[in-house]
């Protein structure tokens, strides 16, 4: 386990700084989905431009997470997410002032590259500030990333309630974004607390290749399932479970609610039980209430399954984020966390197309079929985490494998 060098209410300020960028992503987010009916209408688009939209930000926000790499490299992980953040503000009124809908288009693209952005540097920042505090801190960041997406949500059902128009609703949440960056943003781990800080120059070799993928696999499908319920899920209890438009909200309520709950005591199961415990119980937990979603004969038995399914599953990500963060440190750390960001879109591509693209062709059940195998599979994945809770970082022997049992 790292040791604790950084004074301790600098590493406190730091975290709380990273939870508020990880809850302003969330929030911004939050807001660009639950705007697509309100854009598809403004601008006219079909629904296979807005799942285009979808898919092309996606993509693109994987060159974001390139990107923060070599900013990251160039000068710090702060560095490459306070621009991401003033970008992501940036991008919010260039949405706003989109004339037409090509102009929808670019602005979307631009706002795609710097989600990778700033996806990338909240994570490498959340991981360096876990090795200064020396044990597992993680969850607790996604848990702001939740929160921030629940208030997205309500800030759009509050304009849409005052009747406030699309232009307005953007440049109000990219004017929050924007303060609340430039506040926040001096309190982040800088290049000499974080990439050459005093918990970051432990001796490491290189990282193990097969070890990085299947923390990768584990991302990718922890967010084709999310991306999967967040999509799809009120058209399964709409169109399959014949509920009602309020019904079918409530399955993803259900499940961001779970999510939160989970998230925000993550860190303490890590700590009880140790990463491999936690992992195999939240991926049964997954199984088992997407294994009811599949069956369930009315939309109230589906949102229990939703709500089971979001105590587990949303509780892994962080946690390969933070075991890989164990393989390697400083400005290594920096390229580890971006490439295995990417990860993180090959899974939403997979929920929000292949997924999307199979319930269309053949029904939402056997969709979400699918995001039951994935859950699944992530039970057998559960051995590649550590069986004790340290949040050090791991020197890797010379022969390039890593005991998985310290």
């Amino acid at each position: 386990m790292a040791s604790q060098v950084l004074p301790f209410p600098q590493l406190r300020a730091a975290r709380a700084a990273n939870s508020v960028a990880f809850g302003l992503q969330g929030f911004f987010l939050a807001v660009v989905l639950t705007e697509l009916p309100q854009q598809r209408d403004h601008f006219d688009l079909s629904e296979g431009e807005i799942v285009a939209s979808v898919v092309m930000v996606s993509v693109i926000a994987g060159m974001g997470s390139l990107l923060a790499e070599r900013l990251a490299l160039r000068w710090s992980s702060r560095t490459a997410l306070r621009i991401g953040l003033t970008l992501i503000a940036i991008a919010g009124v260039g949405i706003a002032m989109s004339p037409n809908k090509v102009g929808i288009f670019v602005a979307l693209a631009c706002y795609g590259l710097v989600v990778g952005m700033v996806d990338a540097g909240t994570n490498m920042q959340a991981v360096f500030i876990q090795h200064g505090y020396g044990r597992f801190i993680l969850s607790s960041f996604y848990a702001a990333w939740s929160a921030g997406a629940i208030l997205g949500a309500l800030f759009v059902s509050a304009c849409e309630k005052l009747e406030v128009t699309l232009r307005q609703s953007f440049l109000a949440a990219a004017a929050l974004v924007l303060v609340a960056a430039l506040l926040v943003g001096p309190r982040l781990l800088g290049a000499q607390q974080a990439e050459a800080g005093p918990a970051e120059r432990e001796p490491t070799g290189a990282v193990p290749v097969r070890l990085f993928l299947a923390f990768g696999v584990v991302v990718a499908l922890v967010f084709a399932v999310d991306f999967s319920v967040g999509n799809w899920s009120a058209l399964y209890l709409k169109d399959e479970l014949l509920a009602t438009s309020s019904t079918a909200a409530l399955a993803l309520a259900a499940y961001q609610g779970a999510s939160l709950a989970g998230r925000l005591t993550g860190d303490f199961w890590v700590r009880r039980f140790g990463p491999r415990a936690v992992v195999r119980a939240a991926a049964a937990l997954g199984t088992v209430g997407l294994g009811i979603v599949v069956v369930a004969p009315g939309s109230t038995v589906a949102i229990i399954g939703f709500l089971i399914a979001g105590i587990g599953l949303p509780v892994i990500a962080p946690l390969a984020f933070a075991e890989a963060g164990r393989l390697t440190s400083g400005r290594a750390l920096d390229a580890l966390i971006a490439r295995l960001n990417l990860f993180n879109y090959a899974g939403t591509l997979v929920g929000g197309a292949v997924i999307g693209v199979l319930a269309s062709v053949v029904s939402q059940r056997v969709g979400f079929a699918l995001s039951l195998v994935f859950a699944a599979v992530l039970l057998g994945f559960a051995r590649v985490f550590h069986s004790r809770a340290t949040a050090g970082v791991t020197p890797i022997p010379s022969d390039g494998h890593v005991s998985l049992d310290k």
